[in-house]
């Protein structure tokens, strides 16, 4: 091994390290408790070794978003594959969508709720951003009407279980009204399909 490739093997590890422990961090105490000093120290690097990586704490929260798009995206293509059908794969995928909301919340926020530096909708978004929302507009093509345009559809669905796992996570949604809840939608949606 040429002493660049070491360098590079070990800056690598270093990031997944930085990655790693602002995740923990977060979901343990808040994205708030995630600071480059009390992260550098978790690391047990220099806040310089953080910079020379990110640029500050939004590049990180950027960078576990990227990478909760690729869990989340990876999670919805296995509940839409293993669907038997149209309807029972858009509640698969609303049922994985809104369950990911819920059992990572600090992820979920980086990801959906949080400032970040991510194009979002564009070519330029990062890969796992894009297959993320290819599941979504996957799961909503079958059921969308001809004169529709299914990143439009796709994009509504996602607002709704958006909604859904936001209101629900504040407690302005109880919880026991969930399933029937993401029941209406598929409903909605999958007659949308019908008509």
């Amino acid at each position: 091994m040429t002493i660049q490739t070491r360098r590079e093997r070990e800056r690598a590890e270093r990031r997944r390290l930085i990655v790693t422990a602002a995740r923990e961090l977060a979901e343990a105490e808040g994205w708030d408790a995630v600071t480059t000093r009390r992260l550098a120290a978790e690391i047990e690097y220099s806040q310089p070794v953080l910079y020379s990586h990110f640029k500050g704490k939004g590049a990180i929260m950027a960078a576990v978003a990227v990478e909760g798009c690729a869990e989340l995206a990876v999670e919805m293509r296995r509940a839409r594959e293993a669907a038997p059908g149209t309807r029972a794969a858009l509640a698969a995928v609303a049922e994985t969508y809104t369950s990911f909301a819920r059992r990572r919340p600090a992820l979920y926020d980086a990801m959906f709720t949080h400032l970040v530096d991510l194009p979002f909708a564009t070519p330029e978004a990062p890969a796992a951003l894009q297959e993320a929302f290819g599941q979504l507009l996957a799961v909503v093509t079958p059921v969308t009407a001809p004169e529709e345009e299914p990143g439009l559809v796709a994009e509504t669905f996602w607002a709704a279980l958006h909604g859904l796992a936001t209101l629900m996570r504040s407690g302005r949604l109880p919880e026991p009204a969930h399933a029937r809840r993401l029941r209406l939608l598929v409903d909605r949606f999958a007659k949308a399909g019908d008509e």
